[in-house]
């Protein structure tokens, strides 16, 4: 019965819309030549309000399906064209197919080179569903890195363990031309670290996704927009950048595509270096069961790397049938992360005084390698919009890493305690993911709505091998307190349903979305306990989504959408190794960890099409928290996991608000107030950890003409808490200055960030037997001159969407 249910849906709902009209037509120039890519509009007689849009294709034939009855015009424009506007149309509920005349094109009697199209995306946009965020048009991302643009965006914060959070919450999904990012945590950020901003052309902000998407994510997707020509002809864009902080960075890129009637072939590459540091200072109390102090330890820590990128993507798309296009996408990247960390440390006894002092000098190197390939099928089924579309991905990741420990210990007087402590330690891990989907769509033109559906399943496996030998009296020991080997497997299925309707005043939009997981993971390490040597997960789940939209007038729409989401543990979240900081410092993942699960309300309202406010509410379970504890009761080595606490409850209100002086000054400012309440009991502590907070983020673009503008960039951040963890207040601005060239083509761009230095965390992290105070800064505030030149035909042509089925499982691969 469960087999026959998806067909029975479609050919229903295929039914409804068989006896909607057809208005078919073409666009020609003066001398009856077709004019393909023109900006084609159905509206209503009656008020020239839109009903659909399109361009004409490159024979220079348009078509509308789905027409109800009434009376309508068709206008058609195109730059360097004057606007044409049909006659009248009349569709009856008895009409066929309706051909209209020609729409006929007659170029402007002004000289093309005194045409002025002004016209350009503000910053921030705010729509009912998302947050969009037009990097190009930003003058102080230009230089920057993908991981610097989100740190400004509204409501988006990243920690001083690079963990990203999108208005209070963390488990988010970051995706890139909505394909996901295998990592989280720093692996993630090292990615976006490498990711020019000067190759990105918006960030997506999306709170509360569809059934379509994977139901990952507990606050949201980011989705990462590449920049793509959409151009007849060859062209291509050029950007280079170089900044300087304490240390140099910079960023280069070469962006080509080639588009004729039936293929399109493009490719992209960037190159980014950036020499940086971190200076981490950390004070630790040890405590006993009277929370009496035992011991502690003030570290002052000093990690500097530079980090080497080479980011390659190369595809094509052919037109086989007017119907039916084939594409492939390959892309890559190679990164290589050379560190140096030097940690100094007082330990102290309980009394206060200094009983000894370790000095660590470090060095690691981490490769990291990855390929992928994406083969993908849109075919458009009939004229009344039915589309099918297929993405098969294969994905490999890979890293090559090793760490180099030399440890000596010292007396207050300053004489050597013990012989040096010298470890090594090597991991080498493989993750790869096969992934397939086929998604269906078509209008359910009878009702104004729109229906979808589609299938996908998943394959991935991973291998990590962790070696550590101990050289302390010259040999080469292997260690197995240390060493271990985690192998990890993971098949999800899933198959969703989504149906949507349009009108007047009330829009629907109800979704389900059905997930099975298997999951397989074994340790190989000689130390593990047998009961705890493989785990096996098998379980389903279904996740709703729904949206209803109301439009009260022309001033006020309202908005009321709620879903269900998973967030599952990252790959490394679950990989037991232990990952060594220093000497008293290691992270390790949990194999035991359940994913978390929550349920999702918003609100909307928008005022005037401009001021756009939300209240939120959630409830997550099993929240998946960092822990920093004592690795075993009285121990003063620290270990850093995660772990699964009961109950996670989040409320929040954000207003945007946009402004704007005339034509030459726009601010787009956003506010966020939000309450997250943590309560469970981890590491022997009760915890109810809540505190209200707010953010507050203003983008400021002001124009001076003769293409000269400038940008003013500012966020605010109160105290907030964050599991086990309270960080203080902080605050930052970043501005700059644009010199638009040769007749738009270039521009020259100079922006300072973090202009006041600031940008530094501020934390205290507490649990019964253990408490931690951290300050952290890094080489923010940096000066960055950028040139981007633009050239090849300006003619558009419709792009077509490039992304792959590999989405939920790409977000995972890093801790």
């Amino acid at each position: 019965m469960k087999n026959l249910l998806l067909p029975l849906l479609l050919l229903v709902f295929s039914s409804l819309s068989a006896q909607q009209a057809t208005i078919k037509g073409t666009v020609q120039d003066g001398d009856k030549k077709a004019v393909g890519y023109a900006n084609v509009l159905l509206l209503r007689a009656a008020d020239s309000s839109l009903v659909k849009g399109a361009l004409s294709e490159e024979s220079g034939a348009f078509l509308f399906d789905g027409i109800e009855a009434g009376k309508y015009k068709i206008a058609a424009s195109m730059v360097g064209y004057a606007r044409i506007m049909s006659p009248e149309i009349n569709i009856t509920t008895a009409s066929g197919p309706v051909q209209v005349a020609p729409l006929i094109l007659m170029q402007n009697s002004t000289a093309l080179n005194e045409v002025v199209v002004e016209g350009q995306r503000p910053l921030i946009e705010q729509h009912l569903d998302k947050t969009v965020l037009n990097v190009e048009n930003s003058i102080a991302a230009a230089g920057n890195t993908a991981l610097e643009v989100l740190e400004k965006a509204p409501g988006v914060t990243i920690d001083q363990n690079d963990n990203i959070s999108m208005r209070g919450r963390g488990g988010v999904i970051v995706m890139i031309d909505g394909k996901q990012v295998p990592m989280t945590g720093s692996e993630l950020a090292n990615v976006l670290r490498g990711l020019s901003a000067n190759s990105v052309e918006k960030i997506e902000l999306i709170t509360n996704p569809s059934a379509k998407y994977d139901a990952a994510g507990n606050s949201g997707i980011i989705d990462i927009k590449l920049k793509r020509d959409k151009s007849l002809g060859t062209n291509g864009n050029i950007s280079t950048s170089f900044g300087h902080g304490d240390k140099f960075k910079t960023n280069q890129g070469l962006q080509l595509n080639h588009r004729t009637k039936k293929l399109n072939l493009f490719g992209n590459y960037n190159y980014v270096f950036r020499d940086d540091y971190t200076q981490l200072d950390i004070y630790r109390n040890f405590l006993a069961e009277d929370k009496s102090i035992t011991g502690t330890y003030d570290q002052r820590n000093r990690f500097d790397f530079q980090f080497e990128t080479h980011n390659a993507r190369v595809g094509a798309d052919y037109l086989i049938t007017p119907k039916t296009i084939v594409g492939v996408v390959g892309s890559g990247y190679l990164t290589d992360i050379n560190r140096k960390n030097r940690n100094y440390a007082d330990g102290r006894d309980n009394m206060g005084a200094i009983d000894s002092t370790f000095i660590t000098n470090a060095t690691a190197g981490h490769d990291r390698r990855n390929y992928g390939i994406n083969l993908n099928l849109k075919h458009t089924i009939d004229t009344t919009g039915k589309e099918l579309t297929a993405d098969v991905d294969y994905i490999s990741y890979g890293n090559t890493d090793f760490q180099n420990f030399d440890t000596r210990t010292y007396t207050p007087e300053g004489s050597l305690k013990r012989s040096p402590a010298l470890l090594y330690g090597t991991l080498d891990g493989e993750l790869t993911i096969q992934s397939a989907k086929v998604d269906y769509a078509q209008p359910l033109t009878k009702i104004n709505g729109r229906l979808e559906a589609g299938i996908k399943s998943s394959l991935v496996s991973a291998d990590n091998n962790l070696e550590f030998y101990n050289r302390s009296n010259g040999g080469n020991v292997f260690d197995t307190d240390k060493s271990n080997h985690f192998l990890y497997d993971e098949n999800i299925n899933a198959a969703y349903l989504n149906a949507s309707r349009t009108g007047e005043k009330v829009s629907v939009q109800l979704g389900l979305r059905l997930e099975n997981t298997i999951a397989k993971g074994e340790q190989l390490a000689e130390i593990v306990d047998e009961d705890e040597r493989s785990f096996d997960n098998n379980y389903t789940q279904l996740f709703p989504s729904a949206f209803v939209g109301y439009t009260m007038s022309k001033k006020h729409n309202l908005g009321l959408s709620l879903s269900r989401r998973i967030n599952r543990p990252s790959y490394n979240q679950l990989n037991p190794f232990k990952n060594y900081l220093d000497p008293s410092t290691y992270s390790s993942g949990n194999p035991y960890l359940n994913p978390e699960t929550s349920y999702a309300f918003e609100f909307t309202h928008t005022f005037d099409q401009r001021i756009v406010t939300k209240l939120s509410y959630s409830y997550t379970a099993d929240v998946i928290v960092q822990v920093l504890q004592p690795e075993v009761p009285g121990s003063k080595i620290v270990k850093q996991s995660f772990e699964n606490l009961p109950r996670f409850d989040y409320y929040a209100m954000s207003v945007t608000v946009p402004f704007s002086i005339g034509n030459w000054f726009n601010s787009t400012n956003n506010g966020t107030l939000f309450y997250s309440l943590y309560r469970g009991n981890l590491a022997n502590t009760d915890l109810r950890n809540g505190q209200p907070s707010f953010n507050i983020n203003s983008n400021n673009t002001i124009q001076f003409g003769k293409g000269w503008s400038a940008e003013v960039v500012g966020v605010y951040r109160a105290a907030e808490a964050y599991g086990f963890m309270d960080v203080e207040q902080i605050w930052f601005a970043s501005t700059g200055v644009q010199k638009q060239l040769w007749d738009k083509k270039a521009s020259l761009k100079l922006n300072v960030s973090d202009v006041f230095y600031t940008n530094k965390t501020t934390g205290t992290t507490f649990t019964n037997t253990y408490t931690e105070t951290f300050n952290q800064s890094r080489d923010s505030r940096v000066a960055t001159l950028s040139f981007n030149y633009r050239f090849g035909k300006q003619q558009v042509a419709p792009a077509r969407r490039r992304t792959g089925g590999a989405e939920e499982e790409k977000n995972r691969a890093g801790s």
